[in-house]
């Protein structure tokens, strides 16, 4: 509660009257007052005198700390009134700020004419304010609460159920080898399942669908990729390594698994030489791979030597036998860079 003396006295008074300094919450606070700083407001009806308070953060050392400040006018009868029971003219104000240590914020109470209009200054001339503060200290951490979460183990468990084949609903035969899956999980993940197992397609009512033109180990992998949305770890034969990638994006366009073709486009592009870059490139054009396409392009213009190197290659052959417009497309770049007709 802090109390000005001499109250009428202090009408031209914009400076420091009286402060104190008290202990809230572990932390000392400086609060000031100023009986008659001048307040601009938003017209002049509302300009002029005001009762300022200043709150400080005084605590030794760098600190920052979240507080609320309630101030209010006061007579004898309401020091000991809430909010709900004082007189209607009851008027408080509230301040919530993070406080760093020295850096002063401050509070327009009232006006002095509102101070006097409600008959706030005592009769011995003094004037009485209440401030209550409160420091809004963090939630204590809970330690139990602080573990994080275990990562998700889905994966994990869709792979085993596609291995241990509990609850195996479908059986593919591919390259004459079975090969067990679940309806719901294809389905979920390919937009070519879904329709064939749930469609209108002859599929829907199979226990047992042939895939052909696919190696069965072409098609595991896929459906592990399907339940796991990761590939399987793989021996460190390049050889393999590219054939499979080969085989499984040509077999993720056929099922429509688009992140599975862009993994693949990009192990492809990571093996191009001069000995598969033809082939790559017919890849790319069979299967719509833009990307793919105009890397495999740059890669054999690279130089003129690079481009004669690859034509003498077999993928070349095959280049010129499937896929006549990919072919057509390298030779106009070819003839754009270096100005060379290739029949």
């Amino acid at each position: 509660l802090l109390r000005i003396n001499g109250y009428s006295a202090t009408a031209n008074r914009q400076n420091l009257v009286t402060s104190c300094t008290i202990a809230v919450g572990g932390y000392d606070w400086l609060i000031e007052v100023f009986p008659a700083a001048y307040y601009h407001g938003t017209s002049s009806r509302n300009s002029g005198p005001y009762i300022k308070l200043r709150f400080t953060l005084s605590s030794d050392g760098e600190r920052t700390v979240s507080a609320t400040f309630r101030c209010r006018l006061v007579d004898d009868h309401q020091i000991n009134q809430t909010a709900a029971s004082a007189s209607s003219s009851f008027k408080e104000v509230i301040v919530t700020s993070i406080f760093s240590n020295g850096q002063p914020k401050d509070m327009f109470l009232v006006s002095r004419s509102y101070a006097s209009e409600y008959r706030y200054v005592q009769p011995d001339d003094s004037l009485l304010i209440e401030c209550a503060i409160t420091v809004l200290l963090e939630a204590p951490v809970n330690a139990a609460a602080s573990v994080p979460a275990p990562l998700s183990d889905l994966q994990k468990h869709l792979g085993e159920m596609l291995t241990s084949k509990n609850g195996a609903d479908i059986t593919f035969l591919v390259s004459g080898e079975p090969v067990a899956a679940h309806r719901c999980v294809l389905a979920a993940r390919s937009p070519v399942f879904m329709a064939e197992l749930f469609g209108d397609m002859k599929e829907k009512d199979s226990q047992s669908i042939e895939i052909k033109d696919m190696e069965a180990e072409v098609f595991r992998t896929l459906l592990h990729f399907i339940y796991t949305d990761t590939l399987p770890e793989q021996d460190d034969d390049d050889v393999e390594a590219e054939t499979m990638a080969y085989g499984l994006l040509e077999a993720a366009d056929r099922y429509g698994v688009e992140r599975l073709m862009l993994i693949c486009a990009e192990k492809v592009h990571a093996g191009i030489s001069v000995d598969t870059a033809a082939m790559a490139l017919a890849l790319a054009e069979r299967h719509g791979c833009t990307k793919l396409k105009a890397r495999c392009i740059e890669f054999i213009l690279a130089s003129q030597e690079n481009f004669h190197a690859v034509a003498a290659t077999e993928g070349y052959k095959l280049l010129m036998d499937s896929c006549p417009s990919a072919l057509n497309d390298l030779l106009v770049a070819v003839f754009l860079r270096y100005k060379l007709t290739v029949l």
